[in-house]
């Protein structure tokens, strides 16, 4: 999984998504990913990024399976969106369009 591009200071604090989705984006490329690496990439601690993987797997939106020392986790791609104005949407449309690149002209402005 490639770094996260750095933001200008002058960007807001806040972000359009969850971070049960930031999460769900990182187990989608990364698996097996740590919680620590987890934590890394989303900015939150180890026990936010433990929390947030319960609340998913209670969701039915990931499965963790023990693989020697480490969880794997599978992801449930095909359940609705949680919110009632997005839930005719599926957590794999959210991704599928998280992994795709920009359209042209759809970049981010440089000034």
């Amino acid at each position: 999984m490639s770094e996260p591009t750095a933001l200008p200071a002058s960007f807001p604090d806040w972000t359009f998504l969850s971070n049960h989705a930031h999460v769900l984006v990182c187990l989608s490329t990364m698996p097996d990913a740590r919680l620590r690496d987890i934590s890394a990439r989303v900015g939150v601690t180890e026990r936010a990024v433990q929390k947030l993987c319960a609340d998913l797997e209670a969701a039915g939106f990931l499965e963790r399976q023990r693989v020697g020392r480490r969880n794997v986790y599978r992801l449930h791609l095909d359940r609705p969106l949680r919110h009632p104005l997005e839930s005719h949407h599926t957590a794999a449309e959210l991704l599928a369009l998280l992994a795709a690149p920009p359209r042209v002209g759809e970049g981010r402005s440089e000034s």
